[in-house]
């Protein structure tokens, strides 16, 4: 007995599909899908090919010939995968010594000039990064630190403390003052303090800025290509190489490298960067 509430629903639903704008939703869904996921797509044929020729579609050849190269322990690849993982892991060292203590001082609002020291960490991002890089690899050739890794954290350093500073400022922005009050009140010194009860609040946020500071690290190429080539080889360096030399496999397989990490800590960081803290971003 319920056939004329049955008829209208399907009526709806008739109605719902033949509507322009339903259709013209389903074609952006699928172009939007297809930019984001097209290229990635690609590089994942590209790291399972051992021949492709034009004009075929697909590759002609499939297998995993090229994986044995790049995990061949006497290859280009693990070299430069162990640098690349050395200077990402010094330079999250670096600006943490740097912005743990920098972002505790300038979390306090009486701070003086905190906005102009805070607005001092976004120089390097004002500036286009080739004409930077270009400016301090010749700088880092009167003192002898080009082509040394310690030339390179120092260039990952300061563009990372740029992310690391921001972050660290709002994750002890967000930590209870109450807490820190009270504790003080109770007699524990500063130190106590600041090591027991803001340091473990603000955690999170650190690890969450260590994370993009790894990232950005390991991630870098123009930073590396002007201080450190060409005795310091990284991953993004030898993409580019074998990119430019037409060896697509052993490019893919290395960009499919470096997203797999980027893909994982993204996860963490979404787990770690609380609403209550990205609102004081910038605070």
């Amino acid at each position: 007995m319920s056939y004329p509430q049955t008829n209208s629903l399907l009526a709806k639903v008739n109605i719902r599909y033949l509507r322009p704008s339903f259709w013209l939703q389903c074609v952006f869904i699928l172009l939007l899908a297809l930019v984001l996921f097209g290229p990635i797509m690609n590089l994942l044929i590209w790291t399972v090919t051992e021949s492709w020729y034009f004009p075929h579609a697909l590759p002609s050849q499939w297998g995993f010939k090229y994986w044995q190269q790049v995990f061949n322990p006497y290859s280009d690849v693990s070299g430069s995968l162990f640098t690349s993982l050395l200077i990402a892991v010094l330079t999250v060292v670096v600006c943490l010594i740097v912005s743990i203590p920098a972002g505790y001082a300038l979390s306090k609002r009486s701070m003086p000039f905190r906005i102009f020291w805070m607005l001092l960490f976004l120089i390097p991002q004002a500036f286009p990064n080739l004409t930077v890089y270009m400016n301090i690899a010749r700088l880092f050739y009167d003192f002898g630190l080009n082509g040394t890794l310690l030339g390179v954290i120092i260039v990952h350093s300061v563009h990372g403390l740029m992310f690391s500073i921001w972050i660290s400022v709002a994750a002890f922005s967000s930590t209870d003052p109450m807490l820190e009050r009270a504790s003080r009140n109770l007699g524990a010194g500063p130190f106590y303090t600041f090591f027991h009860i803001v340091l473990p609040q603000a955690a999170p946020g650190l690890i969450a800025s260590s994370i993009f500071v790894f990232l950005e690290s390991l991630d870098e190429f123009t930073g590396t290509f002007f201080v450190g080539s060409p005795n310091i080889t990284t991953l993004p360096l030898l993409l580019y190489t074998a990119s430019m030399e037409g060896n697509y496999q052993i490019a893919s397989i290395t960009a499919l490298i470096l997203l797999v990490p980027s893909i994982l800590f993204m996860v963490i960081i979404h787990k770690f960067m609380k609403p209550e803290m990205l609102s004081k971003l910038g605070k």
